[in-house]
C-alpha cells in the first residue's frame, strides 16, 4: 500500500485535502447549512521583472478531520528549491479542526529566487503523514 494510502474506514487523524497558491480566499454560506470556499487567482507560476527577487505567496492548505478523530494536527511546510534540493524555508503550526469538518491553514512563505526556477512547498501533517507538494515557478518577464 502506498505511504499516504489509508484503508477505508480507518482514518482517525487529520488529512490534507488540497493545497494551492492563491491570490485570495473567501468563505460564504450556502443552503444546507453549508460553507463555500471561493479561491481566487490560483497559480503555480509567476512572472518576475528582475532577479534576484523575493516572492511572498499565500499558500492555502485545506484539511479535514474524521468524525471519530480528535481534530488536532501539526502542519509542516518545507520549501525546497527543485534544482538542487536545498531547503529555503520552513513553517510549522499546530491547529485544531472540529471532528467531521474541514478547515484550512494559511502559510506565507518568503521565497528568494536568484534566477528563474521552481520552489516546492512540501506540506505534511506530522501525525498522519498525509502530504502534498505544490510547486511555484518564477518565470522571466516577457
Amino acid at each position: 500500500m502506498p505511504v499516504n494510502a489509508t484503508p477505508v474506514g480507518k482514518v482517525r487523524v487529520v488529512e490534507i485535502v488540497a493545497a494551492l497558491f492563491v491570490e485570495s480566499i473567501e468563505f460564504r454560506q450556502a443552503p444546507g447549512p453549508s460553507t463555500r470556499i471561493d479561491l481566487t487567482g490560483v497559480f503555480f507560476s509567476t512572472a518576475v521583472e528582475a532577479y534576484p527577487t523575493t516572492i511572498t505567496p499565500h499558500l492555502v492548505v485545506l484539511v479535514r478531520a474524521p468524525h471519530e478523530g480528535e481534530g488536532n494536527g501539526t502542519l509542516q511546510t518545507v520549501f525546497v528549491r527543485e534544482s538542487d534540493g536545498e531547503e529555503v524555508g520552513r513553517n510549522q503550526q499546530a491547529f485544531f479542526v472540529e471532528p467531521g469538518k474541514f478547515g484550512y491553514r494559511l502559510v506565507r512563505g518568503e521565497l528568494e529566487y536568484a534566477e528563474p526556477g521552481t520552489i516546492e512547498a512540501r506540506c505534511t501533517i506530522v501525525e498522519s503523514g498525509s502530504a502534498v507538494t505544490v510547486p511555484l515557478t518564477a518565470l522571466p518577464s516577457a
